[in-house]
């Protein structure tokens, strides 16, 4: 062949032409997570866009002073009411329960 022929150049074409062609089945079977947009900072783990999610349990009290936070928790424990408690972001302690058992403890806590 002689050296001003163009064949030398099919080699390279063909190797573009497969990693086009490897991108572009992969870009379908949605391997696009690699572009996908950083979370914003502090926003912590959120299940279903949802910032205060606490998963099986709901909020029944919110203070600012955890020692508050464990009385409320003592006084449901006294009640029948298994609670338990959590600091939001905002360093509020968060009384949880059960979801059957909020109405009740909410009822119980805002009589105190």
């Amino acid at each position: 062949m002689p050296s001003g022929s163009s064949w030398y150049l099919i080699g390279p074409l063909i190797a573009v032409g497969l990693v086009g062609l490897l991108g572009a089945v992969f870009w379908r079977m949605g391997l696009q997570w690699t572009l996908a947009a950083e979370p914003e900072p502090g926003t912590g783990l959120a299940i279903f866009g949802d910032t205060d999610d606490y998963g099986l349990l709901c909020p029944a009290a919110v203070t600012t002073d955890a020692d508050v936070a464990d009385e409320i928790r003592q006084l449901l424990g006294q009640a029948g009411i298994r609670a338990t408690h959590a600091c939001d972001r905002d360093g509020r302690t968060v009384v949880l329960v059960f979801p059957e058992q909020v109405e009740a403890a909410r009822r119980l806590v805002g009589s105190v």
